[in-house]
């Protein structure tokens, strides 16, 4: 009987061991805009305009009035900047969910204008229409249909980190 358990749980044991599976999950998918190559990162800094841009959240994170603000768009001074041009630093030297703890550290070793090793972004570049905003129709008819709807409010009522102000 004793050979009969020690069997069981041997084979299991092996059965099990080789059941399991490793998920990788990567919550936010990249922009177009960003570099080739860095599927797996968090963050970029762009040292042009002095923001950070968190993948997995889609929000663009900057300093307004001395308080780090996440939104789904650039602030309205930067609006204009071209992502696709603009170079982005990939952060690994961060810990946590805030790699604007580490600000100064980063816009002294990243200062406006610079370009490290050559980049290619990791999609093409949306042509523009003759609508006279350079968006895509779909998003103009979009943005008129669902002026109202609470899917499109912007992040700016909510803190960095998700929660209410």
């Amino acid at each position: 009987m004793k050979k009969l358990v020690f069997a069981s749980v041997l084979f299991m044991s092996v059965f099990f061991a080789q059941a399991q599976v490793t998920i990788n999950v990567n919550i936010g998918t990249p922009p177009n805009w960003g570099p080739q190559g860095y599927d797996d990162s968090r963050y970029y800094y762009l040292p042009d305009i002095d923001v950070y841009y968190d993948i997995d959240q889609s929000l663009f994170i900057y300093n307004n009035a001395g308080k780090w603000t996440g939104d789904k768009n650039l602030p309205s001074k930067y609006r204009r900047y071209d992502l696709y041009s603009g170079y982005k630093v990939v952060l690994t030297d961060y810990k946590g969910n805030s790699p604007y703890n580490y600000h100064t550290k980063h816009r002294k070793a990243y200062p406006k204008g610079y370009k490290g090793e050559p980049q290619k972004n990791r999609g093409e570049r949306p042509e523009k229409n003759d609508n006279g905003k350079g968006q895509k129709k779909s998003e103009n008819t979009e943005k008129n249909k669902g002026k109202n709807n609470s899917k499109q409010q912007s992040s700016k009522d909510h803190d960095y980190n998700g929660k209410h102000r």
